[in-house]
């Protein structure tokens, strides 16, 4: 079955160009003019994937993504003219998986889609066995969840991924390289800034207190690691 991308820009010729070039890959498109509108489609369809500009009318990028966050973990690809660092921090601080700058090419853009939309898929597990602890942290591989005492936890598909990253290597100093490589991809290798973000993400909705990590630690100049408990 083709995925269903939801397109959110104010910029009608932008919008033709990019729902042409995702019809011609295979995937189902539906479009949104503004921020308002985009939540309304969202509402009467099943989206696997949002493409969601900034600087628009009624409602802006950042307030759906936030919107869509409270309700829905679908994977949310910001696009934005502007690239100043706090912009793409602030997307991807209020859950944006990903985050392209205009102008981009048709080609750059299908390969990021690729990577969310492949990031979003359930992870294969490997492991033997169906639960993994960490102190107040458990996770059911089976069913793919993640609790904190005794709470369910809601993680997005990449948040899941990099924890799994942790729980399959424990103990093991993790490079930035390593954690880009293995969970967003080859192409992200580089791009430190989303993997800072992430972390600071998952520590908030994993750890007692984010500002002194117990969980998810950082082993200054090498990388980050899941510590083993002390027996």
């Amino acid at each position: 079955m083709s995925k269903r991308i939801l397109i959110v820009d104010d910029e009608p010729r932008y919008l033709r160009l990019l729902e042409a070039n995702l019809r011609t890959e295979g995937y189902e498109v539906a479009t949104a003019q503004d921020g308002v509108q985009a939540l309304d489609v969202f509402s009467a369809q099943p989206i696997d994937l949002v493409l969601l500009d900034v600087m628009m009318p009624r409602l802006d990028g950042f307030g759906v993504c936030q919107r869509l966050r409270e309700f829905s973990n679908v994977p949310i690809v910001i696009l934005t003219a502007r690239g100043e660092e706090q912009d793409r921090v602030r997307g991807l601080d209020l859950g944006a998986d990903d985050y392209l700058v205009k102008p981009f090419s048709a080609t750059e853009l299908l390969a990021r889609v690729r990577a969310v939309l492949r990031r979003a898929q359930p992870p294969a597990e490997t492991s033997q066995a169906r639960f993994f602890t960490h102190d107040d942290l458990k996770i059911d591989f089976a069913r793919a969840e993640v609790w904190r005492d005794e709470n369910p936890v809601s993680l997005s598909a990449t948040e899941y991924r990099l924890l799994l990253q942790f729980a399959h290597n424990i103990g093991k100093i993790l490079t930035s390289e390593e954690l880009l490589t293995s969970v967003w991809g080859i192409e992200y290798k580089n791009d430190k800034e989303i993997l800072w973000v992430s972390i600071a993400r998952l520590r908030q909705k994993l750890e007692e207190d984010a500002h002194n990590p117990h969980h998810i630690v950082t082993r200054s100049g090498l990388g980050y690691l899941m510590p083993p408990l002390e027996s």
